[in-house]
């Protein structure tokens, strides 16, 4: 990465010849003769370390650095007095209004690149820490994040299963057939529920730290398909709607098995969930020139338009509940938007509320 230095003086000549010295080294050089110039010239560039003489006329070089260090833009851009002035109050005052050194004139050409270098090679690393301290806040608040789904949904799903498994043990012989198999079966779902959950909190975690298995291969849609929609056969009864698969065949993709399941898996369960009863659901597969497309679209209750832009956001993952009352966190959203990329595809959402949702996804082709 090529760095910018600035470089200020009033004296041309002196510009010139630090401007020689500094573009040997590879440096790219702006100039300034006067203080307001400096000002000119941070509008409209990044100056990686500023050369500043002290002694100019209208704005002296410590006015201007108190400038600079006063703006939140520029108070941590390096600043290293280049003058004439060797007294030590000069000194002293150049360090305590920020100057991180300072270089008396005449100077050695090469003790003036290596100060540079060494005073560049420092912004660069608290540039790199910086970096680093905002991913780790990013990490710790994902992690917070995803405590709060485990501590909120996970206790929600075994708290239903135990008191539905208590109201069973200590009742049953008090309910009728009919109750029995409505408790039951609400059992079921609930223990589905936070199993489904408990899978898609495993395989995030597991793609977070890198210790998922991404083995990509040539994969027929049609037995991916039909070995997800049997896992999902109950619940479709139950609801009675109506799933029409439109595909042609020999459509294959080049993607991870497990992932791209994991994918089927979040996105038709969700369109399930928000799909009201004897409702239909639409499993569209598109072959492109350089691509497959899948679409899977329901007839529920949509998504408002300012809540699609978060769907696949860690940070704003939020709860709806479906048309059944079936409960979720978006972490399987979360799940396939990361799966998708990591197999080169795009998935997209459209959207209308009360008419439905569409989940859109490509996948390179498997030829």
């Amino acid at each position: 990465m090529e760095r910018k230095i600035l470089v200020v003086d009033d004296v041309p000549k002196n510009i010139q010849v630090v401007a020689n010295i500094l573009k040997n080294e590879g440096y790219k050089i702006n100039v300034a003769t006067k203080g307001q110039t400096v000002f000119e010239n941070i509008q409209t560039n990044h100056f990686d370390l500023i050369l500043l003489d002290i002694m100019m006329p209208e704005m002296n070089g410590y006015d201007v650095c108190k400038k600079l260090k006063e703006n939140p833009k520029t108070k941590d851009i390096p600043i290293i007095f280049l003058t004439a002035r060797s007294d030590i109050e000069s000194i002293t005052k150049g360090f305590n209004l920020g100057g991180v050194d300072y270089i008396t004139k005449p100077f050695n050409a090469s003790e003036l690149v290596a100060r540079i270098k060494t005073h560049i090679t420092v912004q660069e690393q608290k540039e790199e820490l910086i970096k680093k301290n905002q991913q780790l806040e990013e990490l710790t608040a994902t992690k917070e994040k995803i405590f709060t789904i485990i501590g909120h949904d996970l206790k929600g799903a075994f708290s239903g299963i135990i008191g539905l498994g208590r109201m069973l043990k200590n009742y049953f012989s008090e309910h009728t057939k009919e109750e029995n198999e409505e408790y039951l079966g609400l059992l079921t779902q609930t223990a589905e529920t936070g199993f489904s959950l408990l899978q898609n909190l495993l395989q995030w975690s597991r793609s977070q730290t890198g210790a998922i298995n991404f083995d990509p291969e040539k994969l027929d849609v049609s037995a991916i398909l039909s070995e997800t929609l049997s896992l999902f056969h109950l619940a479709t009864q139950k609801k009675e709607l109506r799933i029409k698969i439109e595909i042609d065949n020999n459509i294959f993709v080049f993607a991870d098995k497990n992932m791209i399941i994991t994918v089927f898996r979040n996105l038709i369960s969700n369109a399930i969930k928000f799909t009201p009863q004897k409702g239909s659901i639409a499993i569209q597969v598109i072959e492109q020139s350089d691509a497959i497309e899948f679409r899977i679209i329901d007839s529920g209750v949509g998504i408002k338009p300012e809540k699609i832009d978060q769907l696949f956001k860690i940070k704003s993952t939020f709860s709806t509940l479906g048309t059944a009352g079936e409960q979720g966190t978006g972490i399987g959203l979360i799940l396939s938007y990361e799966f998708i990329q990591k197999n080169n595809g795009k998935i997209w959402v459209e959207s209308e509320l009360g008419k439905g949702t569409s989940f859109i996804f490509t996948l390179p082709k498997g030829n």
